[in-house]
């Protein structure tokens, strides 16, 4: 393999990242990469609170619009352990004292 064939190759590979490079911000100028995610005040679904219970599996709380789910992730499978959660929380002061309560 001489010279040339390395020099066509990296001119080759430029154009390519080029081409790529010019077709993502076409996508990101006129907006087409925002079509598939929902803009910031109208997403549906958060992460809450994502608790590892061991190495393989994990209990993740989510919120769809008003209510939370908890679901157990592993390796054998998914489960929803209980849905329908209201999303209303008690505050901060009021988790601490029962807390403290349950304690003494």
């Amino acid at each position: 393999m001489g010279l040339d064939t390395y020099l066509r190759f990296l001119i080759a590979l430029v154009l390519v990242v080029g081409m790529i490079g010019a077709l993502a911000w076409v996508v990101r100028r006129f907006g087409w990469a925002n079509r598939f995610v929902a803009p910031a005040g109208k997403k549906r679904l958060a992460v809450l609170e994502v608790l590892p219970l061991d190495g393989k599996r994990r209990l993740i709380l989510l919120r769809r619009d008003a209510a939370e789910h908890l679901i157990l992730l592993g390796t054998e499978g998914d489960l929803l352990i209980e849905t329908g959660i209201a999303a209303e929380r008690a505050p901060a002061s009021e988790f601490h004292a029962l807390v403290e309560g349950s304690q003494a």
